[in-house]
């Protein structure tokens, strides 16, 4: 059995026609091959997104969560990114422990959690009751912090503030899980090379190395932590940059020292991260890698960008990342955080007219997460198109191959895979999956 769906600017998830056993020559060839598996896809659960979905009914809201987290939706996504604290989407800027010299963390509290962000991944885990979590925080509490300022400095290196900030991660994981959603990984920190506008905080490959393998590695041995360690989130090395933000300054760093790599289960990169992935992953096969965020575009939510974004996809996916994650997944109309920046999302909502649009990022991830499964392995593919493509075996044995056709002009697809070949048209514009079955 064999299916075409394909996604464009004038229309999504339709069939596409195809023909068998055409002696022409194949542009598109799978091979053999099972290289890296896939764990899934995911989204990452930030405040403005839960407060656009408390403007919609009931049952305009359950059908958005639906398609995006049921295992019979649309999307199915299995995976989910939470903020420690305020993200660059929150509401407000926060922390879950703003009480001075409090390094016993006696009053820290995730009381904030419990208004949008806990609901938010509770809506998830009702569908997808198998999503694995992960955490990371933007920035530390702000006494901990060489400068107390959510969007500057760094955490400060002085022994009583490291364990006090490992003991704040154990208090996360602790306090999440007694509300039923539990923590699968804690990231560091998120952009760990980036000093923003928003909750940030700089951290070089010796900072990340000396807390993982003195502080935050044994507290969680220590006091039985079930929740992985990981590298993350690098968004380095960016080209032609200063040195000081490459693979051997973050990744390499910390992974060449074997006290600090045994607490490590993990490494997650996101935008310049991209650069690095594919040294880390071949220096150290048996970690796995996530993308961590999805490049976030202007709010336009074009169909040229959707490319761009399928183009992200590929690249990680093929370079060894184990999962993907999109940023917001539900913002209102505009996609503006209170900080100033419009940024895409998968799905829009207008408050005022209760107008839910499915933006063409949405089908982006609908053509991976809809149907590449986890336990998925990825096929390495050759010819011509396969600059624009991507493969995967799933565990039912069935093959997935998306391709995208960014020409406004349609292309030719000859495909050569378990045995058969078909041919047809791409449509100009459109992103296509073939799925052929047992």
């Amino acid at each position: 059995m064999i299916n075409l769906y394909s996604s464009s600017d004038k229309y999504v998830w339709q069939n596409l026609p195809y023909a068998e056993d055409s002696t022409e020559a194949p542009g598109l060839i799978l091979s053999e091959a099972r290289e890296r598996s896939i764990d899934g896809f995911g989204g990452c659960f930030n405040e403005l997104g839960m407060k656009a979905l408390n403007t919609l009914e009931e049952p305009q809201r359950a059908a958005l969560l639906d398609d995006l987290f049921s295992p019979t939706g649309e999307c199915q996504l299995t995976l989910g990114r939470v903020p420690v604290g305020a993200s660059d989407y929150a509401l407000s800027w926060y922390s879950l422990n703003e009480h001075e010299d409090d390094y016993a963390m006696e009053h820290f509290s995730i009381a904030r959690d419990k208004r949008y962000l806990l609901p938010y991944v509770k809506e998830a885990l009702k569908r997808q009751p198998g999503m694995k979590l992960f955490a990371s925080p933007w920035s530390p509490p702000t006494w901990l912090k060489t400068h107390q300022a959510y969007n500057f400095g760094r955490l400060r290196g002085d022994s009583k503030t490291q364990a006090a900030y490992a003991l704040y991660f154990q208090k996360f994981v602790e306090a999440w899980r007694s509300e039923g959603a539990t923590i699968h990984q804690v990231h560091i920190q998120n952009e760990v090379a980036a000093d923003q506008k928003f909750p940030s905080c700089v951290w070089d490959g010796e900072q990340l190395r000396v807390f993982i393998r003195d502080y935050l590695g044994p507290q969680f041995a220590a006091n039985q932590i079930p929740c992985e360690i990981w590298l993350g989130t690098i968004n380095a090395p960016a080209f032609m940059q200063e040195p000081g933000e490459d693979y051997d300054d973050y990744a390499g760093w910390v992974l060449r020292d074997p006290k600090a790599a045994q607490f490590i289960k993990g490494v997650g990169y996101q935008w310049a991260g991209k650069n690095a992935l594919q040294r880390t992953v071949m220096s150290y096969p048996s970690l796995r890698y996530y993308q961590t965020e999805n490049e976030c575009g202007d709010g336009e939510n074009t169909w040229q960008y959707a490319h761009y974004v399928f183009g992200l996809f590929r690249h990680y996916l093929i370079n060894g990342a184990n999962g993907y994650f999109y940023w917001n997944m539900v913002l209102e109309s505009g996609g503006e955080s209170t900080w100033g920046w419009r940024q895409n999302c998968m799905i829009s909502i207008d408050p005022a007219q209760k107008k839910v649009t499915y933006n063409p990022e949405y089908h982006v991830m609908r053509h991976f997460s809809g149907l590449i499964k986890p336990g998925a392995r990825h096929v390495p593919l050759s010819g011509a198109l396969s600059g624009n493509a991507v493969a995967f075996a799933n565990p039912d044995g069935s093959i997935v191959v998306n391709i995208s056709n960014p020409y406004p002009q349609e292309t030719r697809l000859s495909l050569a895979a378990c045995g058969r070949q078909l041919t047809t048209w791409l449509p100009g514009n459109s992103i296509t999956s073939v799925v052929v079955g047992n």
